[in-house]
């Protein structure tokens, strides 16, 4: 056994040692293992992605560290893989990575530009046993966090669309609400509310007033596609129109919107619409709205992997009424079997929950609500 910051291993575990270290002309993270590591990394934006996969458990422990050019290292894991996120502070950085001979070291260099060797190739990282205490969820004065609303789509009697296997869509949202919530609490200073925790019906009214009680500043509704074209797939974000971008559209708006209680949008009910989105765009949700649909797509197109279907609007009857930023994730979809059978895999939850993050992490910094 291996006992590190009064904590107990397992010798099977991989430990993971993160940290920063900044020279005149570039900034290296150092992500050292106590195994050795299968290792992949892509940029997009301000953002690098490192995936990790061993055989074992991960264990990691992240040195507090400040840099001109790193902005923050967050990372999410499953049984034998993590999934790091490194943000720079400006998109226009450049990055190289080495990876050492026995795989268990990986340096990444962020910088303007890389004409010259850095001096300190060989560096490794010291181990600093100070505990990290940028854990947002450790700030006191926890009452006066702003909300962050995470709607898993469906649940109870009303299960959604259901896969050729038998995946129902209730399960999924849930399952990736869960992951999404985890990571947004441990790397944002916000409290996030699920409008539901478990199997249990929840009308769609009910979640939009769960959203307006909590003053959110952010509402996000996730849900898993169905058609009865067994080969579309991919996933795209929405955010609330009256008109549907074309038929396809309307016809998910139309089926997300005739749960079990419901019988459809009807003629008094596109009028309350209206003025909800007349409501809305006074107050620049609508504007908002878009932004943020389409920063949660493009990171979705560039980690999860699936098809882009791009940033769409249709009238879903659960973003109405919403007094804040609302947009409707549509994750992959569960009536196409390929994707069915990804949308069961841990590893592909937490590239979906790690893209919305991203995105969501994006448009809090750019209007400024953090």
């Amino acid at each position: 056994m291996i006992i590190i910051q009064g904590f107990l291993f397992s010798q099977k575990d991989v430990f993971i040692q993160v940290s920063v270290k900044d020279y005149p002309d570039f900034s290296r993270v150092f992500i050292e293992s106590s195994q050795p590591l299968s290792l992949s990394t892509e940029k997009s934006g301000s953002y690098i992605t490192v995936r990790a996969r061993a055989e074992n458990p991960f264990r990691i422990n992240k040195s507090p560290f400040q840099s001109p050019r790193v902005k923050s290292v967050e990372w999410l894991r499953g049984s034998d893989y993590c999934i790091f996120t490194i943000k720079a502070f400006d998109e226009d950085l450049q990055y190289q990575y080495s990876i050492s001979q026995d795989s268990s070291l990986v340096l990444i260099d962020i910088g303007s530009s890389f004409e010259e060797t850095a001096e300190n190739d060989n560096d490794s990282a010291s181990f600093d046993k100070k505990s990290n205490s940028n854990n947002p969820t450790n700030i006191s004065g926890q009452e006066e966090l702003k909300t962050i609303v995470i709607d898993p789509g469906h649940g109870g009697l009303e299960t959604g669309a259901e896969g050729r296997y038998g995946t129902k869509e209730k399960t999924i949202t849930l399952e990736i609400a869960l992951k999404l919530k985890r990571i947004i609490e441990r790397n944002l200073p916000y409290r996030v509310q699920l409008t539901r925790e478990e199997d249990v019906d929840v009308s769609l009214e009910r979640r939009a007033a769960i959203a307006n009680n909590y003053k959110a500043f952010v509402f996000i509704s996730i849900h898993a596609n169905g058609s009865y074209r067994r080969t579309a797939r991919g996933s795209e974000t929405f955010f609330l129109s009256l008109n549907a971008t074309d038929e396809e559209v309307r016809r998910l708006a139309y089926m997300e919107n005739n749960s079990t209680e419901l019988e459809g949008i009807q003629s008094e009910e596109e009028d309350n619409l209206k003025l909800i989105l007349w409501d809305m765009a006074q107050s620049s949700f609508i504007r908002q709205s878009s932004v943020l649909a389409e920063k949660i797509q493009a990171k979705l197109n560039s980690l999860s992997g699936t098809l882009n279907r791009g940033v769409k609007q249709a009238p879903f009857k659960v973003l109405t009424g919403v007094a804040c930023p609302a947009v409707l994730v549509e994750t992959a979809f569960i009536s196409n079997p390929d994707e069915e059978k990804n949308l069961i895999k841990d590893e592909f939850q937490n590239r979906i929950a790690t893209a919305i993050y991203l995105g969501l992490a994006d448009f809090l910094e750019d209007y400024s609500l953090q």
